[in-house]
């Protein structure tokens, strides 16, 4: 399994009329961690898409457990626990100031040509990154 950890505070502009922090931001909230993991794992959107393979996402799926508020210092807990073939699953966990548990998540990309929009699999380089990590976390733990 493979971890990384995003911190943040709430926007004002991301709550509604009752004060909660509106559904729509999840999304954006955990397309910013899982870019974040990617980049500090070596991996950047820009370059894959460079190489030609884009990543659109093709299922999510969000549990509400709590809500969040404004000026909330939230961590969002990205973590991938297999390896890609031509699609990868994310998994996340949100966790308020208190490290209450406020959110889970699931959002599911697939690896797409550019050219064509067919599936495809992971460049070799993003494929061998994560076997490397998934080697060291395999071990340490």
């Amino acid at each position: 399994m493979i971890i990384h950890e995003t911190t943040f505070r709430v926007k004002y502009s991301d709550t509604d009329q009752m004060g909660f922090v509106h559904h729509s931001n999840y999304v954006r909230y955990y397309e910013t961690a899982r870019w974040e993991a990617m980049r500090e794992l070596g991996l950047c959107y820009k370059e894959m898409e460079e190489t030609g393979i884009y990543m659109p996402v093709i299922s999510m799926k969000f549990d509400f457990i709590k809500p969040a508020f404004y000026d909330d210092l939230l961590t969002v807990k990205t973590m991938i626990n297999e390896l890609p073939r031509a699609r990868i699953t994310f998994e996340y966990e949100l966790f308020n100031q208190s490290m209450d548990m406020i959110n889970k998540a699931e959002i599911t990309l697939a690896f797409i040509m550019k050219e064509s929009l067919r599936p495809c699999l992971p460049p070799e380089y993003f494929t061998k990154t994560l076997q490397e990590l998934f080697l060291v976390n395999n071990f340490n733990e």
